[in-house]
């Protein structure tokens, strides 16, 4: 399945549970657009559910149906589906914007907010190109790197994920705006949306004890063995000496993810066609895709890189680049990291020994929740939407203002359960979501403010530069 029918337009088939869908010729007329050939050879069944909280016809399903997966074909995945606590929370929250007559996909708001970034990002970029004073220049090269940051958390981040608008070329342009600051959406749809998104805080771990995902584990979040090779973001991996500085350098690193992200990985998944243990071919299967992709290298380095440096002269015209560059990625990082590499999140592996998120304590978030709250509901510890609860933490949530500054991150438990809404709308959900959360014994953690989040994070990074943790010996029983 993965090798023979993984080619969009082709050949496509997906798994969802165990039924085997050719998607080959519905994808053309997919009502969510090409997004379904993400999942083009792979296990589906997560952005199945996440993204279609209103459900899929089961007429539907069984039309596309072309068999199932015998026993010993079958991936044995950490995730439980058997609770009823996903499915409640669905209906309640889109009977929650029901009742507010809100869109599920974006309204005015967010392309209103749009268009104020793009001016601010283009703006920034035309005045440090022109303003003669060098301190002058640096100050809207700052700027335009904040501005690109927002594009990355405020547009692309809901056209990525088919959430900014209900017209599909509006999501399309919308997620384009992060390669019109330099990077590639494709690669970042594979990373997120596939590796991210579905397996948060979840490692992949091979029979030799290997600190990331084998390219035969499906299930393994990239983010924390690939966005900063120097840090130790999974107690699992092994502990070196530098990481006992990691708290420490890990502000200045942060500062050249985008950097990263645009010289290095973005080319290194064009041209091996995979991130990882992740298939690019979903995307990089089309010539046009691939046009697109070097297209806007080619452009975006002109207008960012090669016009400063035209206007400025080369060690100006440089700086300034590599200023903005930095200002963005600081903010990025900030933003995302803060979510899910924290004092107290929990984390998982897929050899530990009982399939249970755990602290770098030992310790099981939910387990500490149901004993505390005494709930009647429970729903299994491995639950896939439980164990997000448990790998994220939110930020001022209910905050209008820290909703709409953060794209949504501030509410990260709301985003990674209903990945397909658009941003604006977890600020009006986040209390329904807390409720059946509370109903069913499952975490529900929010920090008071970002700058609290920031101070648990930077402690929780030296406590893992520092420690081993019982959790790494839970994950080495059973390697």
């Amino acid at each position: 399945l993965k090798e023979k029918h993984n080619t969009p337009y082709s050949s496509s088939y997906c798994v969802v549970y165990d039924q085997v869908l050719d998607i080959t010729e519905f994808s053309k007329r997919h009502p969510g657009g090409d997004l379904i050939n993400l999942v083009s050879g792979l296990d589906a069944t997560i952005l199945f559910e996440t993204y279609h909280p209103r459900g899929v016809p089961k007429a539907l399903v069984d039309k596309l149906t072309i068999g199932r997966l015998i026993d010993e074909d079958c991936d044995s995945s950490f995730y439980d589906w058997s609770s009823d606590f996903y499915p409640t929370l669905r209906r309640r929250v889109v009977a929650k914007l029901a009742s507010l007559d809100l869109p599920r996909r974006g309204g005015m708001e967010i392309k209103i907010k749009a268009i104020f970034l793009l001016a601010w990002f283009w703006f920034s970029l035309f005045k440090l190109c022109v303003e003669p004073v060098l301190s002058k220049a640096s100050f809207w090269s700052i700027g335009m790197g904040i501005a690109a940051s927002f594009i990355g958390t405020c547009i692309q981040h809901d056209g990525n994920h088919g959430a900014f608008s209900t017209m599909l070329w509006m999501n399309k342009v919308a997620g384009w705006t992060l390669d019109m600051i330099g990077a590639s959406g494709f690669t970042w749809e594979i990373q997120h949306m596939l590796g991210h998104h579905p397996h948060t805080n979840l490692l992949g771990v091979g029979d030799e004890g290997v600190g990331y995902g084998e390219e035969e584990e499906e299930e393994s979040d990239p983010d924390v063995f690939s966005s900063y090779p120097l840090m130790r973001m999974h107690p699992h991996h092994s502990r070196s000496w530098f990481h006992a500085y990691q708290h420490i350098f890990a502000p200045f690193l942060f500062a050249l993810m985008t950097l990263g992200k645009v010289f290095q990985q973005d080319y290194e998944v064009i041209l091996s066609n995979k991130l990882f243990h992740l298939s690019a071919n979903g995307r990089y299967y089309s010539f046009l895709n691939r046009l697109r992709f070097w297209s806007m290298k080619v452009l975006s380095m002109g207008y960012m890189l090669v016009l400063p440096i035209y206007f400025r002269g080369w060690k100006e015209g440089l700086f300034l680049f590599f200023l903005g560059h930095m200002a963005c990625g600081e903010m990025l990082a900030t933003m995302f990291i803060v979510n899910h590499v924290i004092e107290g999140v929990a984390f998982a592996s897929t050899k530990t020994v009982e399939k249970k998120p755990l602290t770098c304590m030992g310790i099981t978030p939910m387990e500490e929740t149901r004993n505390a709250m005494k709930s009647k509901k429970i729903c299994p510890l491995n639950d896939w939407a439980a164990v997000q609860c448990q790998t994220s933490v939110n930020w001022s949530s209910g905050s209008y203002f820290w909703n709409h500054f953060s794209g949504g991150l501030c509410h990260q438990i709301e985003h990674h359960l209903f990945p397909g809404l658009c941003h604006t709308n977890y600020v009006y959900i986040h209390e329904v979501v807390k409720a059946t959360c509370d109903e069913y014994g499952v975490p529900y953690r929010n920090e008071p403010n970002l700058w609290v989040a920031y101070g648990k994070m930077i402690k929780h990074l030296k406590f893992l530069g520092t420690t081993d943790g019982d959790f790494v010996d839970v994950g080495k029983k059973n390697s």
